[in-house]
């Protein structure tokens, strides 16, 4: 007979939910669970990616709309001169302001005479045209505020005109923040046709 068979023989036989329970027990001890500080590593790496995204996401907001701020000065600004250019080179003549001086209204005597006089002023942050008899209407819109409006009439005798322009554009900023600023300068001169 084996000793050592007999020597690791129970002496009293386990009932089978008793030894199955051991056995869970014992599987239960070896595996392997997440410790505290493993749970607040995972936690803190998943919450350092959360706000890294975010901020990322942030930031790409404000630049797209910066961009967009930006967009809608420069377009508003080059419709506004491309206005003014037009009515210049189609003008017959400058009314105002005269000849070596400047000014904040253009008056020009244009061909239609429905549209005699033109005008190009600033009215409460906008730049406006007026044709003839109608009402002024705004070349800006109401988020673009408009300042710094100059004419100056640079003719000279014998010649048909020079007008140069210039202007400023601002994007309008209530709230303050930093993606709606923008400002940016308009310079542009146009000539009077010769007529014959």
């Amino acid at each position: 007979m084996n000793l050592r068979a007999i020597y690791f023989a129970p002496l009293v036989s386990l009932p089978t939910h008793v030894v199955a329970y051991l056995k869970m027990k014992k599987n239960f001890q070896n595996t392997k669970g997440f410790t505290l500080i493993e749970l607040l590593l995972y936690v803190t790496l998943t919450a350092a990616m959360l706000i890294a995204i975010t901020v990322f996401i942030s930031l790409f907001l404000e630049v797209r709309v910066k961009n967009q701020v930006i967009a809608e000065v420069e377009q508003q600004g080059l419709q506004v001169m491309h206005q003014i250019t037009q009515t210049v080179r189609n003008a017959q003549s400058v009314t105002s302001p005269t000849v070596g001086s400047s000014g904040a209204t253009l008056t020009m005597n244009v061909v239609t005479s429905g549209d005699d006089p033109t005008v190009f002023d600033l009215s409460s942050g906008a730049i406006r045209i007026k044709e003839g008899t109608a009402p002024a209407i705004d070349l800006t819109s109401s988020r673009i505020i408009a300042s710094a409006l100059n004419f100056q009439n640079l003719s000279r005798t014998d010649t048909p005109g020079v007008v140069r322009v210039n202007f400023t554009l601002t994007h309008f900023n209530a709230e303050g923040r930093q993606e709606y600023e923008f400002e940016k300068t308009f310079y542009t001169s146009a000539s009077l046709q010769e007529n014959e």
